[in-house]
């Protein structure tokens, strides 16, 4: 049966929404689209509370010639006339993002499937709850204390440093223990010791950068892609088809993937990118997970977007099933 599906995006996505397959929504709203059902979409700003229940101003898509577009005005909906709701807003997780999770909490779930679930999202930092799974993690540390990371920096030699609510690698530095600048981008960094930021052990098998493991519920993802740093860089920060390369699971990290899988979908975290580096987990990512679908069609020679929605229907199809009970008794 045909779903309404409410996507919530990103302003930029939003932006420029037609012809962008570099964009994971791209291809998932083509393909709900593509199967009869009926899609909308919003940013957090269209996001509201109104008689106690959460709304939002939307728009509604539409495919032709097998591109998709959208109606430029908006309509007033209570969000629990949705079926389902993709939130995949991108960081940074500032004040706007945390209210627009707010809204959420207005919703009724045994009406509405959330994916990812924004309380979730809102309680689940992509950096900080790696903890969460400290025998799949490299050694690191959550503090803004700078002395306490220059000891962590001087006893490993080679360090990296990242904010707690950013994406796409921004504000993410290498720290070497003989830098001249190193207190000065801890400083710099935790805003003279008052904002927390995570430390890392560097490993050195990063230079042929991190493998991307993607899950879909509990399910894991045998199709991966590895992102190679940027020239002249430690990191991955250049979305062009030079810096990725088709990889392959090992059986470790297929093990630790389902094991975090298991935890996260029991919660409403469906959607899980898990960047990894020598069968170590150094980020978790929830919010709006790239699932790198263009490169992978590329690099395997598939239509991987047919696998992600062939997982996605059965995961929306078992959710409804499991709450049927609670909803008619409601």
């Amino acid at each position: 049966m045909p779903k309404n599906i409410l996507f919530i995006i990103d302003d930029l996505e939003l932006k420029y929404f037609e012809f962008n397959d570099l964009i994971t929504d791209f291809w998932l709203i083509k393909e709900f689209l593509k199967r009869d059902n009926n899609v909308s979409i919003a940013i957090k700003s269209d996001l509201f509370i109104e008689k106690a229940q959460g709304c939002v101003f939307s728009r509604t898509s539409y495919l032709k010639n097998e591109n998709i577009f959208y109606n430029k005005e908006t309509t007033k909906h209570i969000i629990n006339d949705f079926d389902v709701v993709f939130f995949r807003s991108d960081p940074p997780v500032d004040i706007n993002y945390i209210n627009a999770c707010y809204v959420f909490d207005y919703v009724n779930r045994s009406k509405t499937m959330l994916i990812n679930d924004p309380s979730e999202i809102r309680n689940f930092n992509e950096k900080f709850h790696i903890n969460y799974f400290p025998e799949f993690t490299p050694e690191n540390i959550v503090t803004s204390n700078s002395n306490f990371i220059t000891r962590f920096v001087e006893k490993h030699k080679e360090a990296i440093l990242k904010p707690l609510n950013k994406c796409f690698g921004s504000e993410v530095y290498y720290l070497n223990y003989e830098d001249k600048n190193l207190l000065t981008i801890i400083k710099n960094m935790t805003e003279d010791d008052k904002r927390a930021v995570m430390v890392q052990e560097y490993l050195n098998e990063a230079k042929f950068g991190d493998k991307r493991v993607l899950i879909i519920g509990d399910k894991v993802m045998e199709e991966c892609i590895q992102k190679l740093p940027a020239e002249h860089n430690f990191k991955f920060a250049e979305h062009s088809d030079q810096y990725f390369r088709k990889t392959l699971l090992t059986d470790n990290e297929r093990k630790m993937a389902e094991s975090i899988a298991r935890k996260l979908s029991k919660i409403g975290l469906y959607l899980v990118g898990i960047d990894v580096i020598n069968e170590k987990a150094i980020e978790i990512n929830v919010t709006s997970p790239c699932y790198f679908i263009r490169e992978i069609n590329k690099n395997y020679g598939i239509c991987f977007e047919n696998t992600i929605m062939a997982h996605l229907e059965t995961l929306i199809e078992n959710y409804f099933e499991r709450i049927k009970p609670y909803a008619f008794n409601k």
